[in-house]
């Protein structure tokens, strides 16, 4: 695998989603996917702090349910929180009833447990959804995307080659995507620190959606 700009061909047919902002700022959008998990979700926040940095994480409702302690630490961080479904569902494989209850019964669970601002952001895992299922969610939320995929996930990657490729196309603007997941923590434990670095030596600074 390769990581890359999400292709032009998927923007065209997906123009009403978010993948990534329009600014004059040398500002940067990480954005974390799966969790929250003990240890790994907090490594990321604790990298984060170090450089001031608000970040937007998807969340799986099933692991705000596990781990409430986890979420309620970016929710006082002040971090955006995005819904992720509760169970991880991609949206091509899955009926559209239970894909859009899958959504509301994560939505339920991010609300009661964020007390302090309501989510309108949802992005799909895998990045797949049909256009169906899109619509109705389009109706409450804001689908977000990315234009820098960290590649962190893959377990044949090696960390520095996500640390090089996230570096080599983000750009000011830029939605990044990693994940702070058991599968994904190796490489994004090597790579997040130094993108954090890199970027903050050249006057960068990461803000959450």
């Amino acid at each position: 695998m390769l990581i890359h700009k999400t292709n032009f061909l998927m923007r065209a047919i997906y123009p009403n989603f978010l993948w990534r902002i329009p600014t004059q700022e040398k500002e940067i959008y990480l954005t974390f996917d799966d969790g929250p998990i003990p240890e790994i979700t907090e490594f990321v926040s604790e990298e984060l702090n170090k450089y001031q940095a608000k970040a937007t994480f998807f969340c799986i409702g099933d692991n705000i349910q596990k781990y409430p302690n986890v979420f309620q630490k970016l929710v006082n961080e002040q971090h955006t929180i995005g819904n992720h479904t509760f169970n991880h569902l991609k949206g091509w494989d899955t009926e559209n009833t239970a894909y859009l209850e899958n959504f509301k019964k994560c939505r339920v669970e991010i609300e009661k447990n964020n007390t302090t601002k309501f989510t309108t952001l949802f992005r799909p895992p895998y990045g797949r959804i049909k256009k169906s299922q899109a619509k109705e969610i389009l109706k409450t939320h804001q689908i977000v995307m990315w234009d820098v995929l960290s590649g962190d996930y893959d377990q044949n990657f090696a960390k520095d080659k996500v640390l090089s490729k996230t570096i080599k196309y983000t750009e000011q603007g830029s939605i990044v995507l990693f994940h702070d997941s058991l599968k994904a923590s190796k490489n994004m434990m090597y790579a997040l620190p130094r993108v954090l670095e890199h970027f903050s030596e050249r006057g960068f600074t990461f803000k959450s959606l």
